[in-house]
């Protein structure tokens, strides 16, 4: 395991009262290891099928690289259609190892990189449709089109928009060959259009759910698009499987985190903010914040009973956020709880020059941006422990794919620890799916009539407009 996990500044005897009393991890033994053992004990099972994506024989993947490398060699675009889970974890990976500023490049430097500009469009406003459309070449563009269930309102609307321009722009027959489907194999109205249409079909397993699926073909194609090693990105994330599989807790980063976490909860920091100090890591805040929140936000847990749990995932950007945020947490409410995501050595650092000619800022000569960026988080930290606030530091020694590969499952792991933790249903969401049935009730989908009268019958008051 490459990742380091320091959580002094969650203890009581560093932090003060306000932090955890070090004995609750006796008092909790029983529950931390019940936790553990639910958790291990399904893995590969059901909804956790993801779990065991990692372990998969790599050589089963080399027929798609080759497929997915030709791709690249041809287009001067990739668009990812999805929303959700099929678009937050390939865009936290992508703006972890790729360059940040790929799409700004000229043409002749992303040619001779043997790389095309690469979209993910997970939202459906229609000016963001009409930029991309002012943007891409048709002709040269490949687009991948993701849904587990095949039915997702948004990415289909997506779809049948960009499917009917790019069969006008080619013709249908070349038309077909630009297009990927990743759903679950016979199953859903995306897979049944992709056999009907032709299109190259990769599967998503039945107990992979959206926010834990970045590990799948969910993730794994678009990234061989782009050059990604990711057989180099699953065995970082099978080393932290392996870590996260050991029962003791204190050598468990997973299982500790989730339980600081809970403990954390109990005492009235129902936030969790998420500062990554690069902004390759900007990105891992909106994968985490999917996942903590649609996984832990339950109104019962699996007794029935109504429990209403849930910690709120918020996301800052170190430096940026020191200058916006971190007021309130170092003297606000006690109700936060900061993960600071570290970077020891940048793939690229800039010098910040001894200018004699400059008779000022000489605290700042002689270092380098990447120092500067470190030392401020420090300084964070240090700012947070003083005011008795609570905090914890994930550190990756550089961002590569083997620890992008670590740090994805050590989120599945710890998220699934807490849920077992609270005993609550990690895997359903059926806040989202109400949203879902509603949406298609509106939109006249068969089936959904009594939804539609239940959705009309929910009549607002005219004397609460202004």
């Amino acid at each position: 395991m490459k990742l380091r996990f320091d959580y002094n500044n969650m203890m009581a005897d560093v932090i003060g009262d306000r932090g955890i009393d070090a004995g609750k991890l006796g008092e909790n033994a029983g529950k931390i290891g019940a936790a553990f053992e639910d958790v291990l004990a399904n893995c590969g099972k059901g909804w956790q099928e993801w779990s065991e994506l990692p372990y998969i024989d790599y050589s089963s993947l080399d027929g798609m690289i080759a497929k997915m490398s030709e791709i690249r060699k041809k287009a001067s675009a990739f668009v990812v259609l999805g929303i959700g889970g099929s678009a937050l974890g390939p865009i936290s990976v992508v703006q972890a190892l790729l360059d940040m500023r790929l799409n700004e490049q000229p043409a002749s430097a992303l040619k001779s990189a043997g790389l095309p500009k690469l979209y993910i469009e997970d939202n459906i406003d229609p000016e963001r449709m009409h930029g991309l459309l002012g943007l891409i070449d048709l002709k040269t563009t490949y687009f991948n089109v993701i849904t587990k269930s095949g039915e997702t309102s948004e990415t289909l609307a997506q779809f049948l928009v960009l499917y009917d321009l790019m069969k006008k722009a080619v013709g249908k027959e070349e038309a077909r060959k630009h297009f990927i489907a990743t759903t679950t194999i016979g199953k859903g109205t995306l897979y049944a259009l992709a056999q009907k249409e032709g299109f190259d079909t990769y599967g998503i397993g039945p107990g992979v759910g959206g926010r834990f699926s970045v590990l799948s073909n969910v993730g794994l194609v678009p990234f061989a698009v782009m050059g990604i090693d990711i057989k180099k990105l699953l065995a970082g994330a099978k080393e932290m499987s392996e870590a996260c599989r050991v029962s003791d807790v204190k050598k468990n980063p997973a299982l500790m985190t989730a339980f600081l976490q809970c403990m954390a909860m109990e005492k009235g920091a129902n936030i969790s903010v998420m500062m990554p100090y690069a902004d390759s890591l900007k990105y891992m805040s909106d994968f985490y914040c999917q996942i903590w929140a649609e996984s832990l936000g339950k109104a019962k847990d699996k007794d029935g009973k109504t429990v209403n749990v849930g910690q709120t995932p918020a996301k800052a950007l170190g430096v940026t956020d020191q200058h916006s945020q971190v007021q309130l947490y170092t003297e606000g409410p006690y109700d936060k709880v900061v993960t600071f995501l570290a970077v020891d050595k940048f793939r690229n650092d800039v010098a910040i020059p001894s200018d004699p000619d400059i008779d000022a800022c000489d605290f700042l000569k002689g270092h380098t941006m990447g120092e500067l960026l470190n030392a401020e988080r420090v300084a964070t930290e240090y700012a947070l422990r003083k005011a008795g606030r609570m905090s914890f530091t994930v550190t990756l020694p550089e961002v590569n794919e083997e620890t992008v590969g670590e740090l994805l499952a050590y989120y599945m792991y710890e998220t699934a620890f807490a849920g077992a933790y609270l005993n609550i249903d990690t895997f359903n969401q059926p806040g989202v799916e109400e949203g879902k049935k509603a949406t298609f009730a509106m939109l006249g989908r068969k089936g959904y009539e009594e939804k539609l009268a239940e959705v009309r019958s929910a009549a607002k008051k005219p004397e609460y407009y202004i």
